[in-house]
């Protein structure tokens, strides 16, 4: 079995040689059922230990390469070849929401996210966070083996006291329950309060992967038209009167998909109604870190009375950390944690950690202020591109990630999203964010993503 070995090359030699055999394997030059040499006899002919040997064949034993008979040695697997996917496939399917997810986790490395919702990796705090990884690591009280606790890590729930004092947000650390990331807090609520045959409120347009989750457990879906103040209070007013929801999720910072902020004037009559129809509010400001100036938040003029406030450090630290966090009113705060108990145990406290060092050793405010400086200049970047290709704006870009773009003349931007699927090009249409699904000319736009030629040569052909 002739395999590269070169005890120079940067690659471990156990990597080196789990690669080797790994190629002669899907060259077929090893065939299923094949034995591979004994382990010593290997080791000598490479001038290398058993031990990387041994190692090495463990490693292809578990990614599925070999079998371990015994005895006997090790031998080729039969390795199970998929069933080809039918040209196009993908492509053709209609455009919803599971068909976006898909699109923006499975493209391939090259492929262009265009209407992905969090940051390209190179643009986060890689280096930032390997530093406080490896600080926290020679920490002498870390536990890695034991569950956390029920609410989450204390330390970092207190941290996020004073992050919401900031905003005006007066709440307790029994009132916060940290989750893994803002979607399982909003699922965690929805489960709380809601039942099959439901009415739930929900932005129009809105956040596509929420309307997905509300559809599983049941939901009915009733949008609130969305205006560049935030939700269309003449339009909730008639709707609560006609449905009678039991709760309204809604973003009041940088609304995802629109980037618009919540008024102060609209934010008093909507809380007004909310009182008035006993509506609770749930108050989703995942993207609150990139706002360059705070506005106001309904939690902050509410005081968590019925308003539920959710944020996440997704989208600015980590989206593999999954650590996000609910803020309620206590007795709320109390049976939402049962629920996170009961559905997936205590969060990682390992992962809560790591951002609550995060944030206390003084590096993520300044990293937050490069991050918003960036965003800035890629959107008036990216403004521009599409300007030139034709689009029309919602609303001049406050901050965040996010453009929300008319395509004139297209009543639904779905079909675009399909031939750019072909083209390897990722678009997030308008009829995903909206609650039927219903045909929309706009499309999400994400301003980290806009700078490469191929979206301004795909836009300018189909305009």
């Amino acid at each position: 079995m002739e395999i590269s070995i070169n005890p120079e090359e940067a690659l471990p030699l156990v990597q080196q040689l789990v690669r080797g055999i790994q190629a002669r394997i899907d060259d077929r030059v090893l065939r299923p059922g094949m034995r591979l040499p004994p382990i010593r006899n290997l080791a000598a002919n490479h001038g290398i230990s058993r031990f990387t040997v041994v190692e090495a064949y463990d490693r292809l034993v578990a990614l599925g390469y070999l079998r371990s008979r015994r005895g006997s040695g090790f031998y080729v697997s039969e390795r199970p070849s998929a069933a080809p996917e039918p040209a196009g496939a993908a492509a053709e399917r209609a455009v919803d929401v599971v068909w976006l997810l898909r699109q923006a986790f499975d493209m391939p490395a090259d492929g262009l996210r265009v209407g992905a919702g969090w940051l390209p990796p190179e643009w986060m705090d890689e280096d930032g966070l390997l530093r406080n990884l490896r600080a926290l690591t020679r920490r002498a009280d870390l536990n890695l083996t034991a569950y956390g606790s029920s609410l989450g890590y204390a330390p970092l729930r207190e941290q996020l006291c004073i992050r919401l004092a900031d905003l005006g947000i007066g709440a307790a650390a029994q009132q916060i329950v940290l989750t893994a990331g803002a979607t399982q807090a909003l699922d965690l609520i929805a489960r709380h309060f809601i039942q099959p045959g439901d009415c739930v409120l929900v932005d129009d347009p809105g956040y596509w992967t929420l309307f997905g989750n509300l559809r599983l457990l049941g939901a009915q879906l009733v949008g609130v038209p969305r205006t560049a103040d935030g939700p269309d209070v003449q339009a909730l007013k008639q709707i609560l009167t006609e449905h009678r929801p039991k709760v309204f999720f809604t973003h009041s910072v940088l609304h995802n998909p629109t980037a618009a902020n919540l008024s102060s004037g609209t934010a008093h009559k909507l809380l007004k109604l909310a009182d008035q129809h006993n509506l609770v509010i749930v108050e989703d400001d995942t993207y609150a870190d990139f706002q360059p100036t705070p506005t106001p938040r309904l939690a902050s003029l509410d005081q968590l009375e019925r308003v539920i406030y959710v944020g996440s450090f997704s989208k600015t630290l980590s989206a593999n950390l999954r650590v996000g966090f609910l803020a309620a009113h206590r007795d709320l705060a109390g049976s939402l944690t049962d629920m996170k108990l009961l559905a997936a145990l205590p969060t990682p406290e390992f992962n809560e950690r790591l951002v609550y060092q995060l944030l206390t050793e003084g590096h993520y405010r300044k990293y937050i202020e490069r991050l918003q400086a960036r965003l800035g200049e890629a959107t008036a970047a990216s403004v521009r591109t599409l300007e030139r290709a034709g689009l029309a704006l919602y609303a001049a870009p406050r901050g965040g990630m996010f453009l929300w773009a008319r395509v004139p003349g297209v009543a639904d931007t779905a079909p675009l999203a399909s031939r750019a699927a072909r083209e390897g090009i990722m678009l997030a249409p308008g009829n995903v964010f909206r609650p039927q699904m219903q045909p929309s000319p706009w499309m999400r736009f994400n301003v980290a993503c806009t700078g490469d030629p191929r979206l301004a040569h795909f836009l300018e052909a189909v305009a």
